[in-house]
C-alpha cells in the first residue's frame, strides 16, 4: 500500500493545569523538510521531538507546531505593569514631540501592543510533562500517518486507472501495424516513381523496404512499455516509501512512449501517443505525491 506525504494530525493532552496540543502538516517535498513552532516550555527538548518526527515521517514538507493552553482561569495572564509603564512612556514622549494627539483610550491601545502580559508558566519541564508531550506527539503522528494512508490509497485507485487506459491504448496499436507498413511501402514507392520512374529492381526495393521497415520497427518499444506498466503496479503493491521509484518507472515509461511517436509515421499511432501521454502526465503529478 502506498502513503500520501499530504496528512495532518492532532493530540491533546493533559498536564496539570494545561492541555498540550500537538498539530503536524505535511505536503510534498523531495526530502525532510521540517519546520518547527514549538512553546518555549518544551525548547530545551526540540532536538528529540525533531528526532521523532524525522524517523516516523520520513520525507515531506513538514510543519510542526506544540503550544500549551491553560485549563484554569484563575491563571488568566496578569498584566505586565513594568512593560504597560514603558509603552505610556514612549507614547506620551512620542505624541509631544511629534504634536500628535494622544489616544482617547490608554487601555485599548497599550493592551495590544506585544508583551504586555506576563503568565505564571512553570519555566522548566519536569519528566511527567516530557513523558505526556511525547505521548502526544506519537499520537499525532499515528493520526497523519492514518491520513497518509487514506490519501494513499485514492492515489492508488488513481494510478491503477491511468495505468490500465495506457495498456488499453497500447493494445490497441496492433490493429493500425498492417496499415503503418502499407503507408510505408506506398510512400517508398510513391517517391521512386517521381524520382526514377517505373524502371527499378523489385528485389532491391524490397531488401530496402524490409531494412526500413526493422528501423521503424515498434515491437520493442511496446514490450518494455508493456512490462513498465506492469512493474509501476507491483511496487505500487509493496510497502510505503516507493514514490521516487514510482517516478523512475513513470520517467521510463515516458521514454518508450516518446519513442513510439517518433517511429508511428501514422496520424492514427500518432493520436494514441498523444493519449498515452495525457495520462503519464497525470501519473507524473500524483507520484509527486507519494511517499
Amino acid at each position: 500500500m502506498i502513503q500520501s506525504m499530504t496528512g495532518y494530525g492532532k493530540a491533546v493532552a493533559e498536564v496539570g493545569n494545561r492541555k498540550i496540543i500537538v498539530e503536524i502538516k505535511s505536503l510534498n517535498s523531495k526530502a525532510m523538510d521540517l519546520s518547527t513552532r514549538i512553546t518555549p516550555l518544551f525548547k530545551e527538548r526540540e532536538l528529540e521531538i525533531r528526532s521523532m518526527v524525522t524517523a516516523a515521517l520520513e520525507r515531506g514538507k513538514v510543519d510542526l507546531s506544540i503550544y500549551l493552553d491553560s485549563n484554569n482561569t484563575a491563571e488568566a495572564p496578569s498584566i505586565n505593569a513594568a512593560v504597560f509603564k514603558s509603552y505610556l512612556k514612549q507614547i506620551t514622549d512620542i505624541a509631544n514631540s511629534e504634536s500628535i494627539e494622544l489616544p482617547a483610550d490608554w487601555f485599548q491601545t497599550i493592551l495590544r501592543m506585544p508583551d504586555i502580559y506576563s503568565t505564571t508558566q512553570q519555566e522548566e519541564m519536569d519528566e511527567n510533562s516530557w513523558n505526556t508531550l511525547k505521548s502526544a506527539i506519537e499520537e499525532a503522528l499515528k493520526a497523519l500517518t492514518e491520513y497518509r494512508k487514506t490519501e494513499g490509497a485514492a492515489l492508488e485507485i488513481k494510478f491503477r486507472e491511468k495505468i490500465s487506459n495506457i495498456s488499453d491504448l497500447l493494445a490497441s496499436v496492433s490493429q493500425y501495424e498492417n496499415a503503418r507498413i502499407d503507408k510505408i511501402r506506398e510512400r517508398i514507392k510513391s517517391a521512386l516513381a517521381e524520382h526514377i520512374g517505373s524502371e527499378y529492381d523489385n528485389n532491391r526495393f524490397e531488401q530496402e523496404l524490409i531494412y526500413y521497415i526493422e528501423k521503424l520497427d515498434i515491437n520493442e518499444e511496446k514490450q518494455r512499455l508493456a512490462n513498465h506498466l506492469d512493474y509501476f503496479i507491483k511496487t505500487i503493491e509493496n510497502e510505503k516509501g516507493q514514490g521516487k521509484k514510482l517516478g523512475f518507472i513513470a520517467q521510463e515509461m515516458g521514454r518508450e512512449i516518446n519513442t513510439l511517436g517518433s517511429k508511428s509515421n501514422l496520424a492514427e499511432l500518432q493520436n494514441i501517443v498523444v493519449m498515452m501521454k495525457d495520462e503519464l502526465e497525470q501519473i507524473k503529478e500524483q507520484v509527486l505525491n507519494v511517499m
